[in-house]
């Protein structure tokens, strides 16, 4: 485990919205957690929320009583209402405070579109399910968009809906959970199934 991490940490972030894809971001949640960062919800209100998969979540601060300087990152998942309404346009704002804060930001799925309409990838290398999917939101980020799992580009990771273990491996560098063959390792062991991948968790200490 990087020395970055065993300092005192400030809390990650993760949006929740009705909607949410819970399983975009278990892998990041999880290790983020063992890791020593507390894992803290952020939804519109602080009233219950409902994800894709029906999982009840009572958000620990409402958007407006959340602060770059008290988070580590903030955490985007996909959601059905990033692409049917405007209602989640407050978050990726939000994603622009932290950014302009120079405090990390993490979208996947949908989620990158909403930072796509709100401008934040038009000079940014970024991906996502397809091009195709950020061009239909009219933004100016087209020649910046990269084919590949994960990507991270001056503070802000993005992903499609089928990576959530790059997505967290991208986390991980950004904040120093694990490096080099550590991180590898565990990439290779939540990716691949690669059973050589455990020992080196184990003898590192993040198995």
């Amino acid at each position: 485990m990087n020395s970055r991490s065993s300092n005192s940490r400030k809390p990650v972030h993760l949006a929740v919205y009705d909607t949410f894809a819970d399983w975009e971001t278990g892998h990041a949640t999880a290790y983020l957690a063992r890791a020593g960062h507390a894992v803290r919800t952020v939804g519109a209100s602080t009233d219950p929320v409902s994800s894709i998969g029906g999982l009840s979540v009572r958000p620990d601060l409402a958007l407006d009583d959340v602060r770059p300087e008290d988070a580590s990152l903030l955490i985007l998942p996909g959601a059905d209402l990033w692409d049917t309404s405007d209602d989640l346009a407050p978050f990726a704002r939000t994603a622009r405070a932290f950014l302009d804060a120079g405090v990390p930001v993490a979208a996947i799925c949908g989620a990158t579109a909403g930072l796509a309409r709100e401008g934040l990838l038009d000079d940014r290398d970024h991906t996502s399910a397809v091009s195709l999917y950020l061009a239909a939101t009219g933004y100016a980020g087209g020649g910046r968009y990269v084919e590949a799992d994960a990507v991270t580009d001056r503070g802000l990771v993005t992903a499609g809906p089928t990576e959530p273990v790059a997505f967290a491996r991208e986390i991980f560098r950004l904040l120093g959970v694990y490096e080099g063959e550590v991180l590898d390792a565990w990439y290779r062991l939540f990716h691949d199934s690669d059973p050589q991948a455990y020992a080196v968790l184990a003898k590192a200490g993040a198995a």
